[in-house]
């Protein structure tokens, strides 16, 4: 039997099959799906759950002149495939190959760039005015997001406008009950109540929001989507399509750990097993360390509190709500809650780690300066993920935090150069830090096995000499330090070179800085994170008001969006690996 998917290269294709042969094609999606994210990973779960509505969408709605905007881009990869990308999706979130989330540049399809969630209902109802401004009423506009994200504010904020809007919109709930983690809330346990007929259709409050609801639906039956997704196309006013899908659907395993397999790695795509890696005697990843460190601290002191939005996992602070579940909070995707919620609790006297991941801080700006920094509440931010972060890209790499922060009066930052730095910094924080601080720190590995020792309070405000020499002063903030030190075995005329690792972006060591200035000819600056507005731009900024005169060069991250591939190829890119290192110290000894 010829392979349905073979004959689709795009939505046009797709509307050529007879609504027979569409459970076939969603059979063939999902194993295509499997192939592909078994040997070069992904996030594999959200794709698999929404198989059938994809096929629906593109088949019922023309595609891409009816808009269709996914919330987050993870469950995008079935949307991929059947518009014109499924020959080079084996590139998915590798350098220079195509995105792991929808991306306007990339295709016509991706009517709306994503990466983070509850986004879809605002843009979907932005393009719905805009075409009834322009006289084409008839258009489509769809929105699908999923019961995790339709929690956050900026969702309730799209559906609150849209209520009131004669516009061409419909919101398609993906309900799975999980999100990366399962979902948490007062909103989840309403819809919970919803599927299991509990709750009476006249206290819906979607309807309450001026929508017509429809649902719950079965949303692995493609014919029941079909039928629906026909009559709400030519239904005009905003619209609600509640489904229910199961994240995993189709693969056993993933289907049994729905968190686990969001972003399973490689796996065996016949047994679903996850294949092995070798991980004994490797170094912690910084995220456990921050994990286990807070549980260690906690036993000792009953005023911590551990918050995160949405990600116990990705932030391990899963290792605390096991320990001291009263004490530890999911709030769901709501970053400007769980900040001012960590301010909250800060004016009653507890200590408050928020661990947030460096991108999606972004989304509670306001929040850290007006209900934080201007109180001067020594609230712990603890941001994961900062600097280069990998294969989801530009979305998601935490390089832009050193600058939004560094202007924010009373407000610490400090970038641990190793875990035990990390692990001091943690329990220096709640000693009775007289300000907020913010601790940056990357993904991945740590550098050194031997971290749990004893903790060590660590001098605010003072930098660190690693290594001395006469001539150039590298100046390196964070963990990308270890390059520094690594690039230096490769350089043979390495006295030239002093090393100092500055762990505070803010404050400055000031009399440190007067040191290097005086004693050294050219000062170089490395930071993971971007040049402009940066650490070496405080470095200069100070030479500047003191009228040094040296001749100064900053390495990080240049002004542009990095893309998405390896963090050691991005980088390369960025000129900040150990052989780029290598190669401009080298180029000093000539």
């Amino acid at each position: 039997m010829q392979k349905l998917l073979n004959t689709i290269q795009s939505p046009a294709d797709l509307r050529k099959l007879t609504p027979e042969q569409l459970p076939q094609l969603a059979a063939e999606l999902r194993e295509f799906i499997i192939d592909i994210v078994s040997v070069k990973e992904g996030h594999l779960g959200a794709s698999l759950g929404v198989v059938e509505l994809t096929i629906a969408l593109h088949y019922i709605f023309n595609t891409p002149d009816d808009l269709l905007v996914w919330d987050v881009g993870h469950q995008a990869y079935g949307h991929k495939i059947l518009t014109e990308r499924k020959d080079k999706f084996d590139t998915n979130r590798q350098w220079g190959g195509i995105s792991g989330f929808p991306k306007r540049n990339e295709s016509e399809y991706d009517t709306f760039g994503v990466g983070h969630s509850s986004t879809s209902i605002s843009a979907a109802l932005g393009m719905a005015i805009a075409s009834k401004l322009k006289g084409e009423a008839e258009k489509n506009h769809i929105a699908v997001i999923g019961d995790a994200s339709i929690a956050s504010g900026m969702a309730f904020e799209g559906l609150n406008h849209a209520g009131v809007t004669d516009t061409n919109l419909l919101v398609i709930l993906n309900d799975n009950a999980i999100g990366i983690d399962p979902s948490v809330g007062a909103l989840k346990n309403y819809l919970t109540e919803v599927k299991e007929g509990r709750n009476p259709r006249q206290n819906n409050m979607i309807k309450s929001l001026n929508f017509d609801y429809i649902g719950p639906v079965d949303g692995h039956d493609i014919n029941a989507l079909l039928k629906e997704l026909e009559r709400l196309k030519n239904k005009k006013g905003p619209k609600f399509l509640h489904i229910i899908t199961t994240k995993g659907k189709g693969l056993k395993k993933a289907e049994e750990d729905q968190v686990k397999y969001h972003a399973p790695g490689k796996f065996d795509k016949v047994t679903g097993e996850i294949l092995p890696k070798t991980e004994d005697n490797l170094p912690p990843k910084y995220q456990d360390v921050f994990g286990l460190t807070l549980v260690e601290l906690a036993k000792q002191n009953e005023k911590i509190i551990g918050i995160t939005p949405a990600m116990p996992s990705g932030s391990s602070l899963k290792f605390m709500m096991e320990a001291f579940p009263e004490r530890a909070f999911d709030v769901g995707i709501a970053e400007q809650h769980a900040v001012t919620l960590a301010a909250g609790m800060a004016t009653q006297g507890m200590t408050v780690y928020c661990n947030i991941y460096s991108t999606f801080l972004q989304r509670a700006y306001d929040q850290v300066i007006h209900d934080v920094a201007l109180q001067n509440l020594p609230v712990i931010f603890c941001l994961d993920r900062a600097g280069l972060v990998g294969e989801d890209g530009a979305t998601h790499h935490g390089i832009f935090d050193i600058a939004y922060l560094n202007p924010i009066p009373n407000l610490i930052i400090f970038a641990p150069l190793n875990e035990k730095e990390l692990r001091n910094i943690l329990y220096t924080a709640q000693l009775g830090l007289e300000h907020p601080i913010a601790i940056r720190y990357p993904r991945g590995r740590s550098e050194s096995t031997e971290w749990q020792l004893p903790f060590e309070e660590i001098e605010i405000g003072k930098a660190t000499e690693l290594k001395k020499g006469n001539t150039v002063a590298i100046l390196s903030t964070g963990t990308i330090g270890n390059n520094v030190t690594k690039a230096f075995d490769e350089v043979d005329n390495s006295s030239l070179f002093s090393h100092y690792h500055f762990g505070f972006i803010k404050p400055l060591d000031e009399n440190t800085l007067h040191t290097i200035f005086k004693t050294h000819q050219t000062i170089l600056t490395i930071e993971d994170g971007v040049i402009k507005g940066g650490f070496g731009s405080s470095i200069s900024n100070f030479a500047t008001e003191n009228s040094y005169t040296h001749t100064i060069k900053h390495l990080g991250v240049p002004d542009s969006f990095i893309e998405h591939g390896k963090v050691s190829e991005l980088q390369q890119y960025c000129g900040i690996d150990v052989k780029s290192l290598e190669e401009i110290f080298s180029a000093y000894e000539n």
